[in-house]
This record gives structure tokens, C-alpha cells and sequence, in this order.
């Protein structure tokens, strides 16, 4: 996966029926050249499969692409286990992993799998104590011992593995500013994009954040879950009457995305289906041969031609 370059993947929400659908897919998309797959992480839902066995199985059958839950359920998943998994996962794949972290949305659902029910400001402390806590866990050095409210480790070595990179799915202001804290990225909620009022209010909360702590805003990377339909013919309107994105031809796509990056430091874009689920086969093809490699085109021209 490119550490510093645009990104472009595709997301999926896979039923254990569509196993072997969906390996099929990250399995095309590696020889396509996309740099990335996302599944979401739902473990309250039977007929789902679970994100990591999912996303581990898929990296073993692929060469290139990265894979990630887009994004962890992690009320459900232990900060120390996670921590291992993703250490684990990184080891077996040579680095082809990213963490997405969520702080917990649907928490009747999460309560009923067991798991005590947190406040708002609660899950947010326990998300950012997580993302801190797994960092710790990996990169090697001497034992850890980490006493938070949430979670707490005494004297555990980490990993001999560098720690992925971290995205969250922050929306709240709390989970923003953690974001901008200890996070490499941020995945906007409800598939808003850069020309959203819900992107422009927020990214700001995340940039404040970083700034504060001595970090540059900069490093906290904006990758965005983008659904949309690829036609045949332009459409004469590409975003609806709210101003969000519908699709549009494959030339309306790469003038939509190049724009993106080149004008708002947009840093990745994961593909699904108009409705917000997984892309059929012949858009993710379509993406990954057509729309992908000429924004990659547009944006090194573009950038070359910048003052």
C-alpha cells in the first residue's frame, strides 16, 4: 500500500454466503492494482462474517492489496487482542494491514453481545486509551505496562512488528479531537465527502486537535468511503439536490476525484455500491481499470503543473 500517496480500495459488507464472492473480489482487485479492501464489523449480525478472520483469509490469498475493518467494532475486541491481531496480521503479510477504529455505534447491539454498556464521553476515552495502547504494543522495547480507565496491560511485550496505520470513523467532536490526538487517518461518517458541511465542520476539530499536541495536521490523513454509480453516458447532474455525490461517468469520476485530491488533500477513496454496500463486479472493475489509473494520471500532471 502507498504510505504517502492517494489510496483507492473498495468496501464490502460480507454475509457468510458471499464468501466466496467477496475473496473472488479482493483477489481481482490485487491484480487490478487497488491498493486496499475494507469490511465492516458487525459481530452482533449471525449471517455475517467476522471482519478479521475475513480480512486475514483474504490477505492470504492476495499478494499487494491491504485489508482493513472499516471499521472495528471495538467494544467487542479487547485493546490488547486487537493488538495482536493486527501485529499478527501485519507479520503474515508483509505490512498489508490497516486498523480502522471505531468507538462503539450501535450500542443496544453491542449490550447484547455482553459487552457493559459505556457513555458517549466513556467510549471515547476507552477508543483513544485503545489506539494509545495498541501502538505501545507493537514497534518491540521492553514491556508494557499501561494503567488507563478502560484498559490496563502490566509488564506485556509488545510485538517485534510495526503498529499499522490507524483510521478512525470519528463523527462526535470527543472522538474527533482523539482522532487528531493518536490517529494517522480519518474515514468521515456517513459517507460525507469534502464538499459536505459535515467534512468542513469536522476536520477542522481533528487539525486543532493535532495541532495542540504538537503533531502536523497534516499526518492525519483524510481516506474517504465514497458510494457511487459508474454509467455508460455522463449524467447531466453528478452530485443530487443535497449535494452529495451520486456517479457519473468514468470521465465524471476522474475530474470528481482529481479535483479532490488536488484541491482538498483528499488521500484515499474506498469504493461501494450507490446504496452503501459492496460493489458489484463489473463497477469494481471499472473502477480499478478505468476510473483509478487515470485519477493516478491526473493527479501526478496536476501536481507537476502547481506552482
Amino acid at each position: 500500500m502507498h504510505e504517502h500517496g492517494v489510496v483507492f480500495g473498495f468496501g464490502a459488507h460480507s454475509g457468510i454466503a458471499d464468501g466466496r464472492d467477496l475473496l473472488r473480489m479482493a483477489e481481482e482487485a490485487d491484480r487490478d492494482g487497488l491498493d486496499l479492501f475494507s469490511l465492516s464489523d458487525h459481530p452482533y449480525i449471525g449471517e455475517r462474517l467476522d471482519a478479521y478472520a475475513a480480512v486475514g483469509f483474504a490477505l492470504g490469498r492476495t499478494r499487494r492489496i491491504a485489508g482493513f475493518a472499516n471499521v472495528t467494532n471495538l467494544p467487542t475486541r479487547p485493546a490488547p487482542m486487537l493488538a495482536r491481531t493486527v501485529t499478527s496480521l501485519s507479520a503474515l503479510s508483509g505490512g498489508r494491514i490497516v486498523l480502522g477504529m471505531g468507538a462503539g455505534g450501535l450500542w443496544d447491539r453491542i449490550a447484547d453481545m455482553g459487552v457493559p454498556r459505556l457513555s458517549p464521553d466513556e467510549a471515547v476515552r476507552a477508543f483513544e486509551e485503545a489506539i494509545v495502547l495498541v501502538k505501545k504494543l507493537a514497534g518491540g522495547g521492553p514491556p508494557v505496562t499501561f494503567e488507563g480507565r478502560h484498559h490496563r496491560v502490566h509488564r506485556i511485550e509488545p510485538a517485534p512488528v510495526t503498529a499499522p496505520p490507524v483510521w478512525t470513523g470519528s463523527v462526535g467532536r470527543k472522538s474527533l479531537a482523539a482522532t487528531g490526538r493518536v490517529a494517522d487517518g480519518w474515514l468521515p461518517g456517513h459517507a460525507a465527502d469534502w464538499l459536505s458541511e459535515r467534512y468542513r465542520s469536522s476536520r477542522p476539530v481533528i487539525d486543532e486537535a493535532a495541532a495542540a499536541v504538537g503533531r502536523d495536521p497534516r499526518e492525519i490523513r483524510t481516506i474517504f468511503n465514497f458510494p457511487g454509480r459508474i454509467t455508460d453516458r455522463p449524467l447531466p447532474a453528478t452530485r443530487d439536490r443535497d449535494g452529495r455525490w451520486v456517479g457519473g461517468s468514468v470521465a465524471q469520476w476522474v475530474e470528481e476525484l482529481t479535483g479532490a485530491v488536488l484541491e482538498h488533500d483528499a488521500a484515499g477513496f474506498m469504493l461501494f455500491s450507490p446504496s452503501g454496500g459492496t460493489p458489484d463486479a463489473a463497477s469494481l472493475a471499472r473502477w480499478a481499470r478505468e476510473i483509478v489509473p487515470a485519477v493516478r494520471e491526473a493527479v501526478v500532471t496536476g501536481a507537476a503543473s502547481r506552482p
